[in-house]
């Protein structure tokens, strides 16, 4: 019972790593100047936010591969006995990406530097998919009806939203579902079926079990980015065939930082609807904030977001007509004064 218990468990492990795309890596070729590759060169990646390092060695070919890295600013330096110590920065990794850098190093001694600041090249080589990341400046600065991120989706090309104009489709009444309400998203990938999109947040399965949809989704100041990919996409989102929404949340660092917001919408703001006899008096107010920082330092952090929305307004008016004595009996000149001087027939 013990070894089934232990397969099982591997095997729930082997299936939650199909998701865990929130991440991003490194490949390469250590050369010298002459373009002869350099085995056994050691190669370090810095995060600069967390302090977070991570090391390989290159292959008897100059090759190396630093897989599994938290998407973010990095530092690369690479050293060799006899060559000057090749260092790297403005390398920004972006979720399930894969950019190749080829360090040169030159003859040398290991204390001098040959320092580089240069963005790496985020050319795609290791996935089949076309995809588009929605970085987090796009997130904060583009206008959100409800700071709703599912929205930003139709940024990438090829992504068409499907709303209530479109009610013909038996499809679009089907999905309908107030469990991820308000951030049910229709939308149509590539052509793709509007439930065929695989939501995925920080590597897990983000789809509503229901109609197939996303979940409710963090506001916008909690969200790093999000890729949008389709297209013959890999194995590990074979599970949908339109496409797939890749979405990161923020994380702490080695420095506090946050931010406190709020939005308001107030019928006193408004200017009267032109055919409405009075302005209308809605009050919705959606504030929340973020928090994060370090636990301990270049090992363990922390970060919070919250957001809350209270609206209020008044019902909408109606009129009606209250029956009288007189009317329940069947007489209706009372409804009227002038109906007494009406001709009768």
């Amino acid at each position: 019972m013990r070894r089934v218990a232990t397969a099982l468990f591997v095997q729930a492990l082997a299936c939650m790593g199909l998701f865990g795309q929130s991440v991003s890596q490194i490949t390469g070729t250590v050369k010298d100047s002459s373009g002869l590759p350099v085995p056994r060169a050691e190669v370090t990646v810095t995060q600069t936010d967390t302090g977070v390092t991570r090391a390989a060695q290159s292959g008897a070919t100059g090759t190396y591969s630093l897989p599994s890295l938290p998407i973010g600013p990095y530092r690369m330096e690479v050293k060799k006995e006899g060559f000057s110590t090749y260092i790297q920065s403005g390398i920004v990794l972006q979720v399930d990406t894969a950019p190749t850098i080829d360090p040169v190093l030159r003859v040398g001694a290991v204390s001098e530097q040959v320092q580089v600041e240069a963005a790496a090249a985020m050319v795609e080589s290791h996935s089949t998919g076309v995809g588009q990341v929605i970085n987090d400046q796009q997130v904060v600065d583009l206008p959100l009806n409800g700071r709703q991120i599912s929205q930003l989706i139709t940024v990438a090309g090829g992504a068409v939203p499907i709303t209530s104009a479109y009610g013909t489709i038996p499809l679009v009444g089907l999905l309908t579902s107030t469990k991820n309400y308000p951030n049910e998203t229709l939308v149509s990938i590539s052509g793709g079926m509007l439930n065929g999109v695989t939501y995925l947040m920080d590597g897990g399965s983000f789809n509503d079990p229901f109609n197939n949809l996303n979940l409710p989704t963090p506001p916008p100041d909690a969200i790093q980015e999000f890729k949008v990919e389709t297209s013959a996409l890999p194995a590990q989102y074979g599970q949908h065939s339109a496409g797939a929404v890749n979405i990161v949340t923020k994380s702490g660092g080695n420095s506090f930082h946050g931010d406190a917001f709020e939005f308001i919408r107030n019928g006193d703001f408004n200017a009267r609807d032109f055919f409405a006899p009075v302005r209308d008096n809605l009050k919705r107010n959606q504030f929340g904030g973020t928090f994060g920082g370090p636990i301990r330092k270049n090992k363990l952090f922390f970060f919070l977001g919250y957001q809350t929305t209270i609206q209020r307004s008044a019902p909408a008016a109606a009129f009606n007509n209250v029956p009288t004595p007189a009317m329940l009996t069947g007489n209706m000149q009372a409804t009227n004064p002038r109906a007494s001087q009406l001709p009768s027939f």
